[in-house]
């Protein structure tokens, strides 16, 4: 009695609120001494003062009646408590026959959510959409909190061309946000415009909710009307929020937000809300106005999917394996060899724009998906070029994109035209050496995928296919020889042919680029390489004493030597060779480092006194000469 006394009293103090399910408090009371009767009147009865779970008492008693307890928190969404086990994110429900192994859970979810705890794929999905030059970049970087979005301001031309996914990170609401290209309805068929707004129809009919994003400087435009036509004509009965975007000039209180604001009703889409995406100007009303919707859509589909959710918890445990961990791949290559061809072919839908207008792609558009249980972020880059002084706007922007994204990736695909290999008699051009030997250096993994080999299929092509297929890995050891069995895979992205090839160099690279070896082993076979060396002079023979792996990603060994004797740069390559020849280590950088280790003097004082010597012979030395 005491101890669930005291509990109960430390709960009110900390704010905590209790409730039952399927058993009235008579019920209970009769199965229970007067002590603990009383102790549980006093906690009923003060519920409305608490807020934190009652973690042993109720619990404890709730097992032993065979009753379920709901331990609310603050918000009733955190924990719950079932026969003496907390359950977090849910409500319960139970049938009251039957033994405990038989009863069933019922898990409900109420409000407020907590989207911080929720699944990303689980998220609800808000599309952006609007006429050119209206800020749908710029609002894409302020809900995602990052810079990824190319912002240029092009009047007459697009600078979003593709779908850009991110996780939109608004207050405490989380949700996934797709940035479009702009719309517009009278483009030609079959140009970059009409492409970009089929895919954008195609998000917006996998999307729950979406953004209209109009020019609140202007007002209302002849092309929002047509936008909003045909809003309406691909998603029939789909009411999206009207947002005014650029108002941080108008917004002052003379009525021009007023007034663009009741231009937009026109629309037919509800009352609009005034922003600005660069300055951050009224995203606390665009929370107000996302948040129910969001979160009436959160509570069906945690309801929905509340037991395959905790089953999946249940099955999937802490994986330290650092191979297993997310793989960040880059696809890579000079501008039209196919590097979106090569994406949608391996997510095996048009995710991103293709055609065969060179420089198509600007933005680098990273897209995720599940390839054997595996979480791969991928990323589509722009064309890489050199910058020049003449590359000025999107271009520019879009190359500086790509070397950042070359810095990020764990793994980088460099896509070859087998087209232009044929035809320019050599496998590289300079560019493209320039992108595999700056991956080399950041230490990142290379796989060299040569693309359009179905350009050279056919009865009169037959020699020139084996002939690439020969000498494209031997061309590419030579250029690049610090890294020693790049994986060259030939594919053509257009028919979908060796995409599986290509993920699977891609994981096989990844798991060598996070490989870790023991010491112990390092040290046996370090014995073996050493032993098989040829050294000039043996008595000037670097002495290791052992040899350790630091770090993986990608793998450092560092060398500890005794003596003054160091490896010179040829026993390192001999080291480093035979490390990637003894362990498989081939297409990924490796680092070998080394450290001397100081060898101990067992008499500190002759130290001290050879170094007093020496001061002393340094503070009487007199070696100035007169030059007459």
């Amino acid at each position: 009695m005491l101890q669930i006394w005291v509990r109960a009293v430390l709960a009110r103090r900390s704010g905590g609120r209790v409730g039952f399910l399927h058993r009235s408090i008579t019920s209970l009371t009769n199965q229970v001494d007067q002590h603990t009767q009383e102790a549980l009147k006093f906690a009923l009865a003060h519920r409305s003062h608490l807020r934190s779970p009652l973690p042993g008492s109720l619990s404890e008693l709730g097992s032993s009646l065979h009753c379920n307890l709901v331990v609310g928190g603050a918000r009733r969404f955190c924990v719950v408590v079932e026969n003496g086990e907390d359950l977090e994110d849910s409500h319960v429900e139970s049938e009251s026959g039957g033994s405990d192994k038989d009863k069933k859970v019922k898990v409900l979810y109420e409000k407020p959510v907590d989207f911080t705890k929720v699944d990303v794929n689980l998220l609800p999905t808000v599309l952006i959409i609007g006429r050119p030059n209206v800020g749908k970049s710029a609002l894409y970087n302020r809900l995602i909190r990052r810079r990824e979005a190319l912002v240029y301001n092009t009047p007459d031309d697009h600078v979003t061309r593709d779908i850009r996914e991110g996780i939109a990170k608004l207050g405490d609401l989380r949700f996934r946000v797709f940035d479009s290209a702009g719309l517009e309805t009278e483009a030609t068929s079959g140009s970059i415009l009409d492409r970009t707004a089929g895919m954008t129809a195609n998000v917006l009919a996998k999307t729950q909710f979406a953004i209209f994003l109009i020019d609140g400087r202007f007002g209302l435009h002849p092309l929002d009307l047509e936008v909003g036509k045909w809003f309406r004509r691909n998603a029939p009965g789909f009411n999206p929020i009207v947002v005014l975007n650029k108002c941080e000039s108008i917004h002052d209180g003379t009525g021009s937000v007023a007034g663009a604001a009741a231009e937009a009703l026109m629309l037919g889409f509800g009352d609009p809300i005034a922003i600005s995406a660069e300055t951050g100007l009224g995203m606390t009303e665009l929370y107000e106005a996302l948040r129910p919707s969001l979160e009436d859509y959160m509570i069906r589909v945690l309801n929905d999917d509340s037991q395959d959710n905790s089953s999946s918890q249940d099955g999937n445990g802490g994986e330290d394996d650092e191979s297993k961990l997310p793989l960040q791949l880059a696809i890579v290559g000079k501008p039209n060899v196919g590097k979106s061809t090569l994406l949608n072919a391996l997510l095996q839908e048009d995710r991103v724009l293709v055609g065969p207008e060179a420089g198509l792609t600007r933005d680098s558009v990273r897209v995720h998906f599940q390839y054997q249980g595996r979480t791969v972020y991928l990323v589509d880059t722009a064309g890489w070029l050199q910058r020049t002084e003449r590359d000025k706007g999107p271009s520019s922007l879009s190359i500086m994109q790509s070397r950042k994204n070359l810095m990020r990736a764990h793994v980088v695909a460099l896509v070859l035209d087998a087209e232009e290999i044929t035809k320019a008699r050599r496998s590289m051009t300079h560019a493209e050496v320039v992108i595999a030997r700056r991956t080399v250096e950041e230490g990142r993994g290379l796989v060299v995928v040569v693309n359009k080999m179905d350009l050279l299929s056919g009865r009169k092509n037959s020699e020139l296919y084996k002939k690439v297929k020969e000498a494209v890995p031997q061309e590419i050891q030579t250029v690049i020889p610090q890294v020693t069995g790049i994986p060259v895979v030939f594919v053509s992205a257009l028919e979908g042919r060796g995409c599986i090839a290509v993920m699977r160099q891609v994981i096989d690279t990844y798991k060598k680029w996070c490989l870790r070896l023991p010491t112990a082993r390092l040290n046996r076979w370090l014995r073996k390489v050493m032993s098989r060396h040829s050294w000039k002079d043996l008595s000037a023979q670097p002495k290791v004493k052992y040899f350790t792996q630091v770090k993986a990603r990608p793998p450092t060994f560092v060398a500890f030597l005794s003596g003054k004797t160091e490896l010179s740069d040829t026993d390192i390559r001999f080291l480093t060779k035979s490390l990637k020849e003894d362990f498989d280590l081939g297409g990924i950088p490796i680092r070998i480092m080394q450290r001397t280790v100081p060898r101990k003097s067992g008499n500190s004082n002759s130290q001290s006194s050879q170094f007093t010597h020496r001061m002393v012979e340094r503070t009487f030395s007199d070696k100035r000469t007169t030059i007459s």
